[in-house]
C-alpha cells in the first residue's frame, strides 16, 4: 500500500502494522466520549475480535498494576476513567473548591426520565407534582437528557437520558438501573392520574423548584 493510500510518512509503519496495544491507548487518550470495538477495529485496521480481546487485555494489566486509571465498558464503548480509590485526588485537582451539582429537584426529574423514558415533560410534571420546565431545561444542558421524538397523541416533546447520563451513572445500560417497583405506585395508577388532564405549563414562567437549594453532586 502506498503512502499516499495510507497517509503516512515515507518509513512509518501503516495503522495496521503498529502495536496493537500501544495503538488503542493513543486512541483511548485523546476520545471524548466511549468508543466502540467496532469504531476502534475500523480505524486500527484490525478484526473487531482481535480489539476486544486487546482491551480486556490492557484492562487487566492495569488492574493488576495498580495504576491510578482504569479501561472500562461504559454505555457501549471504551474509555479511560480514574480508578476510585483516588476519586479524592481528581476532584480536589478538577473542582479546585467549586461543586458542580444537581438540585435535589433536578435529580427528581431526572430519576422521573430515567424510568419512564420516552417521556414528556408534562408528565414528568405530572408525576413530580410540580413545574419540571426548568429543571428539564438544566438537564438537557448538561447533557444527560435529549430530545427523542414526540408523543403521537398530543404532539409532546418526548425526552430520553443519554450516554453522558449512563457515563456518569457508571451503567453499561438501563437494564443496569436499580428496580424501584417495591418504592413506587403501580403505573396503572400514575396512568390514570396524568391522564385525568395534566395542567398546562408555561415554559417562561418562572420554575417553582427554583426555591429548592438542596444540592446533590452527579
Amino acid at each position: 500500500m502506498s503512502e499516499e493510500t495510507t497517509g503516512a510518512p515515507a518509513g512509518t509503519p501503516g495503522v495496521a502494522g503498529l502495536d496493537l496495544g500501544a495503538a488503542l491507548e493513543a486512541v483511548l487518550m485523546v476520545v471524548d466520549e466511549p468508543a466502540t470495538e467496532e469504531h476502534l477495529a475500523r480505524i486500527l485496521e484490525r478484526p473487531r475480535r482481535q480489539v476486544a480481546d486487546a482491551l480486556r487485555a490492557l484492562a487487566d494489566e492495569y488492574t493488576v498494576q495498580g495504576r491510578g486509571f482504569e479501561l472500562r465498558l461504559i454505555a457501549g464503548g471504551w474509555r479511560f476513567y480514574s480508578r476510585p480509590a483516588y476519586a479524592s485526588a481528581v476532584e480536589r485537582f478538577v473542582l479546585d473548591g467549586q461543586q458542580a451539582r444537581l438540585t435535589q429537584a433536578a435529580l427528581e426529574t431526572l430519576a422521573v426520565v430515567a424510568y419512564r423514558q420516552p417521556v414528556s415533560r408534562s408528565r414528568v410534571s405530572a408525576v413530580r407534582g410540580v413545574n419540571c420546565d426548568g429543571v428539564m431545561r438544566t438537564l438537557l444542558q448538561r447533557g444527560l437528557v435529549e430530545e427523542a421524538g414526540t408523543e403521537p397523541e398530543t404532539g409532546a416533546i418526548l425526552y430520553t437520558t443519554t450516554n453522558y447520563f449512563l457515563e456518569r451513572m457508571g451503567l453499561r445500560g438501563l437494564d443496569e438501573l436499580p428496580e424501584l417497583a417495591p418504592f413506587l405506585p403501580e403505573a396503572d395508577a400514575i396512568e390514570a392520574e396524568t391522564l385525568e388532564g395534566v395542567p398546562s405549563f408555561d415554559p417562561d414562567a418562572p420554575d417553582t423548584d427554583a426555591d429548592d437549594t438542596t444540592t446533590t453532586e452527579l
